[in-house]
Parts: C-alpha cells; sequence; structure tokens
C-alpha cells in the first residue's frame, strides 16, 4: 500500500493531474499527500434554499469550516479554485445524504445534479501535511498509505439555522518534539484549520478510543506519541445530519477536491 502511495504521490503531482484522474475514474482513494503544495478543500453542496445559513454556518465556525470558495447556484465550476473544475466529477468519491441520512457512496454527480445546486468548498488539514513532510515530520497515515482518523468530539460548534451540532477533529501522533513543530506550521495556515483545538488526553474531548474513528482509518501511534487534533471539514457532515435537507451532498471522508491554490509552503 506504501509503495503504491509513493507512486500515486509521483504520477499525481498537480492538481489538474488529480483532478483528471478522479474524473476519469484512474484515482477513486483518498487524496492524502497527493499534488503536495497544492490545498485541497472539503465540499459541501446543498440546495440554494439551505446555502445562506450554511454560509453562516461557516462564517461562526471558520476552525471546521474555512472557506475557499462558493459557487453560482447550478453551476459545477468555481472558477478561483482551479482550471476548469468540474465539482460533478473532480473528487474520487462523494457521499450524499438524504434528510440527514447517509444514503449512498458514488463516484460522480451526473444522475443527482440540480440546478439549485449550491457547492461549499471548505479548507482541509490535507494542505498542511507539505509543511510537515518537508520539515521532516513523519505523517504517520502517508507513510501507512491509510486515510486520517477522525473523530466526532464533545466540542459544540456556533449554530446557524438549522446547521449545529459537534465538531469532527482529525487526530495526527507525533513525537513531542514533531508535535510542538507541527502546532506552530499549521498555525501560519487558518485556511486549512489552523492551529489544532486539542493536545493530548483524547477523553478530554470526547474521544473513547483512539483506534476506533468515526471516518477514516484506525491511526499509527508509537510509544510516547502524542495525539494532535486538529478541527475537520466532515464538521459539516455532522451538521447536515441535523439540518436534515431532502439532500445533500459532500466529499467522502478523506476523498478531497484538489484545487489549483499554492499552499504557503510550496
Amino acid at each position: 500500500m506504501l509503495a503504491q502511495r509513493t507512486r500515486a504521490s509521483d504520477r499525481f503531482s498537480t492538481a489538474v493531474a488529480v483532478r483528471h484522474a478522479c474524473r476519469t475514474g484512474a484515482w477513486s482513494e483518498p487524496t492524502s499527500g497527493l499534488a503536495q503544495g497544492y490545498q485541497q478543500g472539503n465540499l459541501v453542496i446543498l440546495p440554494a434554499a439551505y446555502a445562506d445559513d450554511f454560509l453562516r454556518f461557516c462564517v461562526r465556525n471558520p476552525k471546521p469550516a474555512p472557506v475557499l470558495g462558493v459557487s453560482e447556484p447550478g453551476d459545477p465550476s468555481l472558477p478561483g479554485l482551479g482550471e476548469e473544475i468540474d465539482i460533478r466529477h473532480d473528487l474520487p468519491r462523494y457521499r450524499v445524504f438524504r434528510n440527514g441520512e447517509t444514503a449512498e457512496t458514488v463516484s460522480d454527480l451526473d444522475a443527482l445534479w440540480r440546478d439549485d445546486f449550491v457547492s461549499f468548498v471548505l479548507g482541509c488539514s490535507f494542505s498542511f501535511e507539505t509543511a510537515l513532510l518537508r520539515a521532516g515530520i513523519p505523517v504517520r497515515h502517508i507513510d501507512a498509505g491509510r486515510n486520517v482518523a477522525m473523530y466526532l468530539t464533545n466540542i459544540e460548534t456556533a449554530s446557524a439555522g438549522p446547521f449545529g451540532g459537534p465538531m469532527v477533529v482529525s487526530m495526527r501522533p507525533f513525537q513531542p518534539q514533531d508535535a510542538i513543530r507541527a502546532v506552530i506550521l499549521s498555525a501560519q495556515m487558518p485556511q486549512a484549520h489552523g492551529a489544532p483545538v486539542h493536545l493530548g488526553n483524547p477523553g478530554g474531548i470526547g474521544i473513547a478510543d483512539l483506534m476506533k474513528p468515526d471516518f477514516g482509518d484506525a491511526p499509527v501511534i508509537h510509544p510516547g506519541d502524542v495525539p494532535v487534533f486538529w478541527a475537520c471539514g466532515v464538521t459539516p457532515q455532522s451538521a447536515i445530519r441535523l439540518a436534515k435537507p431532502a439532500i445533500a451532498i459532500t466529499h467522502e471522508p478523506g476523498h478531497m477536491l484538489v484545487t489549483d491554490l499554492r499552499t504557503d509552503f510550496a
């Protein structure tokens, strides 16, 4: 698996290459470690009737939901984020919600697209992983060829209209000296969730077992590691479960839109 991920990272070194691979079906796995130096984004697609409330939710919760771009209703392009983006095809996998419940996972949105859909692209912690790797800090889920571990917490978001609920966090384990450097580097990228929201004892934010994440894969933890938790762009999925729109579409956790925006560490 690691060899496969290394080859993929070399092959898909640009955002355009990743999007093309997703569009053609050549890549359907998580995007962590791909197109290093390009910002990745979480996706939320909602009917226009929900768009204003959801945008207010993002503004009130900039840590888990930093807004990178918002589309016009019915327009699958996001020209501010990348060349010829078509949000209906350019992610590896999509998660479809109906009345707040997960209904299916699909590889494209051709059969589901509507003229009133508004797309929101939100910053992703995958974007600061380039800085960690270039600083020589191991990122274990990339090394292991896994998706990052993500957890529901007892941290409540600020509600807006029907949207609210608990924050989701992603977790990366580090040796103490690397944890300090990871905090400093990530704090320089507020558009990618910025500094962590918690370090250390997972029980302090309501996580009972680190080896049983709610999303993604189990982490690789070494003796002496410090778990470091960042606000996560999967948080809007818990807000969708609370709001219960008739239909909503998000990225499958870990399967991001890779934009043409460069990171501060490119």
